[in-house]
């Protein structure tokens, strides 16, 4: 198993013009950036669209892109676009920070001017799009359905909406399909050219021996084209109502646990369906990426289900999951289409984190997933402490610093108080005066197959540059990088200089 090292990055960060980051020209650059430097994987978060808040971990469609992420200059430079159009395009302000209501304007005008030009395009190229289309049915549609209606709704949720569209009656939706040609035509065209343009990425990061780690939410949200074109497969209501929703219990953390909102699974019914619906949506990601995140992986093991109605996680209780047939399943799949990594085993990362019971464990090795470490969570005065790199046993592991939910590494380090900062100073062999990068050679360091580390902490920036803070709506998922790709060239230098004193260089996790 090779050594292997990588940045967590997320593309909407990337530099260039308001209001997001792209697809387009940085991100080549930061592709091939990292290869130069022996840096072998790029780490991203979900690249579905996002909710209000910007998260990308409650999607209202998991299987599409999101178009905040198209590159106008690639479309021009495709000829699915003139000149003339970029004024139309242009956002204005701080391209330090996303601006989600900016990059929302962005994308329908996109949506729009692609829909324009799409009868002067060649016959081979509108070819070309039928055939992808086709191919995408099994979500592209309902996707396209479903991000339309809730515009002509104001944005309601989809049980709001009048009963033959909230109940997909078909003289309904062949009536959409009548009245908003136009509109459906403009979402299905945005997300054929996010298609293309991520397929460029990959082809370049496959040149360049950098594989791509994807990241997938466990649960979909409420409101969203899945719940809406697959209501049984889920906990709801005939009204759609939630009849169980998801969360974690009560911890030390939390006295009332966690809700989530999300509906969860029946799973009776994913039985009799031979989990198509859970296959496609795996298949999907894992046609993406080369590595998948499985976000709470716990809950295919068993998972916490809360009374629908309830505001609090308290009087949940534990249901089992059938993971092991589904992982089984998967497996078989991923064989047959040549998805398993070189030495046999699925694609996948196990997000382990928190409480995590024997049989949690036992799934994720029967399967020989790797699981997570975290750093920042070493130092609390326990031996035992298993995010501590001399806990780990063997090497199916992937440590990070920190990941998008937690402080840099800069802004954890002043957050600690005398004795956390002793046992950081004891474990790094003297005194911390990087500690982001000190923390990033105890991870290279250690027996873990892949090491990431967040750009921030390679950069050693504080919470002004924090990702997310879980629990809180207000700022989150709005850092942008505010200076070149190209001005990276020295910490990316240092961190694959550090790598490969510990046998980590590029070719990836899983080669």
């Amino acid at each position: 198993m090779t050594r292997a090292c990588g940045v967590l990055l997320h593309p909407t960060a990337l530099p260039g013009p308001p209001p997001c980051g792209s697809l387009g020209a940085a991100a080549r650059e930061w592709i091939e950036l990292l290869a130069r430097e022996g840096v072998g994987v790029w780490q991203l978060l979900p690249l579905a669209p996002t909710d209000s808040t910007g998260s990308p971990y409650s999607s209202p469609s998991g299987s599409a892109l999101n178009p905040w992420l198209i590159d106008v200059d690639d479309l021009i430079a495709d000829g699915l676009l003139l000149e003339g159009d970029r004024p139309a395009l242009v956002q204005v302000g701080d391209a330090g920070r996303l601006d989600p209501a900016a990059a929302g304007r962005r994308a329908a005008a996109v949506g729009v001017a692609l829909r324009r030009r799409w009868s002067a395009q060649p016959a081979e190229r509108r070819q070309a799009f039928e055939r992808w289309s086709q191919g995408q049915r099994g979500w592209l549609v309902d996707h396209c359905r479903f991000m339309v209606l809730r515009r002509l709704q104001d944005g309601r949720p989809w049980w709001e909406w009048p009963g033959s569209l909230a109940q997909r009656q078909p003289r309904a939706l062949r009536a959409l399909a009548g009245s908003q040609a136009p509109a459906l035509l403009e979402e299905a065209l945005l997300q054929w050219q996010l298609q293309v343009q991520w397929d460029r990425l990959r082809q370049l990061a496959h040149r360049c021996g950098v594989r791509l780690v994807g990241d997938l939410p466990f649960y979909v949200a409420h409101d969203s084209a899945d719940v809406w074109s697959h209501r049984g497969l889920f906990s709801l209501g005939l009204d759609g109502s939630l009849e169980l929703q998801s969360g974690v219990p009560p911890d030390y953390f939390s006295a009332t646990g966690q809700l989530w909102g999300t509906p969860v699974y029946r799973w009776s019914r994913h039985w009799l369906g031979g989990f198509g619906w859970w296959l496609d949506r795996l298949e999907r990601q894992l046609e993406l990426f080369d590595l998948l995140r499985l976000d709470h992986f716990r809950a295919l093991e068993a998972y916490w289900a809360v009374p629908g109605g309830d505001t609090t996680a308290e009087n949940g209780r534990w249901k089992p999951s059938p993971g092991r047939p589904l992982l089984a399943l998967l497996r078989r799949r991923c064989r047959r289409r040549g998805l398993l990594l070189p030495d046999g085993r699925l694609p996948l990362i196990a997000e382990d984190l928190g409480v995590i019971t024997p049989p949690v464990e036992a799934l994720r090795d029967r399967f020989a997933l790797p699981g997570m470490k975290i750093l920042q969570f070493a130092f609390d005065g326990n031996d035992d402490n298993p995010y501590l790199p001399a806990n780990y046993r063997g090497s199916r592991w992937v440590v990070y610093t920190g990941t998008h939910d937690n402080a840099t590494s800069q802004g954890w380090w002043h957050s600690l108080d005398d004795g956390a900062r002793h046992r950081v100073a004891q474990a790094v062999g003297g005194e911390v005066r990087a500690p982001a990068w000190q923390l990033l050679e105890l991870a290279l360091a250690s027996s873990a197959e892949l090491a990431v580390v967040p750009l921030q902490d390679l950069l050693e920036l504080g919470d002004e540059a924090r990702f997310n803070t879980p629990g809180t709506i207000e700022g989150n998922w709005s850092w942008r990088l505010g200076r070149s790709v190209n001005s990276l060239a020295g910490a990316l230098q240092g961190y694959g200089a550090m790598a490969s004193r510990f046998g980590r260089g590029a070719g990836g996790a899983g080669g």
